[in-house]
């Protein structure tokens, strides 16, 4: 697989915040069909730190409706990263 395609975006929420300060660990949305290997390789890559663990956990795209039109989102896969002790923190906004 393509490295460059494993992560698609880092979540941003309070909790994922929290536990970014709290217990080292990051969050990011990922390709549904992605290992556990592949994530922790692109993260490696793409931010030059070491990584502890990775756990993944797979949500079902709700359905919505339109009138009387029905469809629903896609299904999605989130990653939890944790890094090793002393690595710098990974900063997703750079303050102006």
């Amino acid at each position: 697989m393509n490295l460059d395609r494993v992560i698609r975006r880092p979540i941003i929420t309070e909790k994922g915040l929290r536990a970014k300060d709290e217990f080292r660990t990051l969050s990011f949305e990922v390709l549904v069909d992605a290992t556990k290997a592949e994530v922790k390789e692109a993260v490696e890559k793409f931010f030059q730190v070491k990584v502890d663990s990775v756990r993944t956990a797979n949500f079902d795209g709700k359905q919505k409706r339109r009138g009387k039109h029905v469809g629903f989102r896609r299904d999605w896969k989130k990653a939890f990263v944790r890094l090793k002790s002393g690595e710098k923190m990974i900063e997703y906004v750079e303050k102006a």
